[in-house]
């Protein structure tokens, strides 16, 4: 029951998305815009320059590094026996290989193990952002459709001012910059209002979801990925690094996580089968429900 009422802000935030759109209808589009160059920028750069730098840190980026290319691994293998389109591997990309640790893990986390664990989480939620922010980005505009090139996809990559504030963050930490308390005052406000912005985002893509636009077996097949075979391979790949247990058992909890949010704003950005991503990430987080509980249990939580 607990953990019950630990997941049930988020749907509170899905709820309150989903009812704003049906009663007022708001322009999507620009709201996601908004929460991935506007907003997400503040959160990566305020957590990697409050965190200090430890050889931990190395482990948990190599970690994520080997998961999500896992994940991609088994996607691009799966969509091959599948003769996906491009817009459908694309779609099954942002479906099944990028969790939402952030706006649902982290609050596990905290629950489950405590501050110590939720600063843990914290930074792995932003390293998985990098990755949605990079990658998704890249097949997101792959699989678009304006049908984009590699190189027009690398392009667009670049051009994310997520990836320069994480960089920014750990380059000021590292010389010791300090930075006045009323620009950081600023800049977490930015911060805080990121994820709730893009959990309402969802719940509003949510109340215009069509069911009949869903290829419903890549859903199946994104669902499973992400549910079952991602917390898989995550043990996998930490079983054999020099990291505490806390460490290890919230990157196994992150990775357990529904299809995170932010894959709904890059299928709305760049036209990626937008309907079969948000019903991709519907359905894991309701099947989330029941699936963490069994990850909590098997971790002996």
């Amino acid at each position: 029951m607990d953990l019950l009422l630990i997941i049930l802000p988020v749907f509170i935030i899905f709820f309150i998305g989903f009812i704003g759109q049906r009663l007022i209808g708001f322009d999507i589009k620009s709201i996601s815009t908004a929460a991935l160059y506007l907003m997400s920028p503040f959160l990566a750069f305020r957590t990697f320059y409050t965190h200090a730098l430890t050889i931990d840190y190395f482990y948990m980026v190599l970690a994520c590094v080997l998961l999500i290319f896992g994940l991609f691994l088994f996607v691009w293998l799966t969509a091959r026996m599948m003769k996906s389109s491009r817009p459908q591997f694309a779609a099954l990309m942002l479906g099944a290989a990028f969790p939402n640790s952030g706006n649902y893990g982290a609050p596990v986390v905290l629950f489950a193990l405590g501050a110590v664990g939720f600063d843990y989480a914290v930074i792995i939620m932003v390293l998985h952002g990098l990755f949605i922010n990079t990658f998704g980005i890249f097949f997101a505009s792959l699989g678009g459709e304006e049908k984009a090139s590699w190189r027009q996809s690398l392009q667009r990559v670049i051009r994310m001012p997520l990836i320069y504030a994480a960089t920014l963050g750990i380059l000021l930490q590292l010389v010791g910059a300090s930075v006045p308390k009323s620009i950081m005052d600023g800049i977490g406000l930015v911060a805080d209002a990121s994820i709730p912005t893009v959990m309402l985002v969802l719940g509003m893509q949510l109340a215009v979801i069509s069911r009949k636009k869903v290829a419903y077996r890549y859903v199946s097949v994104a669902t499973i990925i992400r549910m079952v075979i991602s917390p898989v391979i995550a043990a996998l790949v930490v079983y054999f690094m020099p990291l505490n247990d806390l460490i290890k058992t919230v990157f196994i909890i992150q990775a357990a996580m529904p299809t995170a949010a932010n894959t709904t704003l890059l299928a709305l950005q760049f036209g990626t089968e937008p309907d079969l991503v948000s019903f991709t990430t519907f359905i894991t987080t309701i099947i989330s429900i029941f699936t963490i509980p069994f990850v909590l249990f098997f971790l002996g939580i």
